[in-house]
């Protein structure tokens, strides 16, 4: 890709991996921010070494060490997670492309995210945990060059134990919710989600993206 084409939020391959991007920086020789989605390592690239991919109906990708598949048909309900394909935010809203949010409730087709994001039903697609029928693997641009051992690997949660320990977030971290320029502590964790002091429960993946939140303090730090 070219450095013009990449823009936030894009779903790309790197390393043969499906990554995100996070952040533009054209000021740097690696400009392009990503992370990995399967484990929300980050990484450092430039524009040449990614190849853009554009998620549809029935591609099934690891998210955070669960697998989900994208169904454009089924109705959403609540705790379920969505993937914004199509942002149109109210002035109050905020998300951008390829946001994965979970869902608070839905009326009529039309939902409220755990971060009082109202997405349109025209937005976004529902993932559905698991590996659908007739569905698509994009968790990898070339299969046949991950083994299975690999693949059951990314699939096991368990082994996130093992990413990149300085962006982990833990139990004691407190950071800036820019949105609402609220500093908060995480005071508790699940699979894959943090709960904020302030009554806010996010996904981890939204920890990385420096227009949501920024990191303050690091408790692990002083252990």
């Amino acid at each position: 890709m070219k450095l013009f084409q990449v823009r936030k939020g894009q779903f790309v391959y790197y390393n043969n991996e499906l990554h995100k991007v996070y952040s533009v920086k054209a000021m740097f020789k690696k400009s392009v921010h990503l992370y990995r989605l399967k484990d929300m390592q980050q990484v450092l690239s430039k524009a040449s070494d990614i190849q853009l991919y554009k998620p549809k109906h029935l591609d099934s990708f690891i998210f955070y060490g669960k697998r989900y598949t994208i169904d454009q048909n089924k109705r959403p309900e609540a705790g379920d997670y969505i993937l914004i394909v199509k942002p149109a935010p109210d002035f109050l809203d905020h998300y951008s492309l390829n946001e994965i949010e979970k869902v608070d409730n839905v009326e009529d087709g039309n939902v409220v995210t755990t971060r009082d994001n109202g997405v349109k039903h025209n937005e976004y697609v529902l993932l559905v945990p698991g590996k659908l029928e007739n569905s698509q693997d994009i968790a990898y641009l070339d299969k046949n060059l991950v083994s299975s051992t690999q693949e059951a690997d990314d699939e096991a949660l368990g082994n996130l134990e093992d990413t990149d320990s300085q962006m982990r977030p833990v139990v004691g971290d407190i950071y800036l919710d820019n949105i609402s320029q609220t500093k908060a502590m995480i005071v508790a964790m699940t699979d894959g989600e943090v709960i904020f002091g302030h009554g806010v429960t996010v996904h981890v993946s939204e920890l990385v993206d420096e227009e949501k939140f920024t990191l303050i303090y690091r408790s692990e730090e002083d252990l």
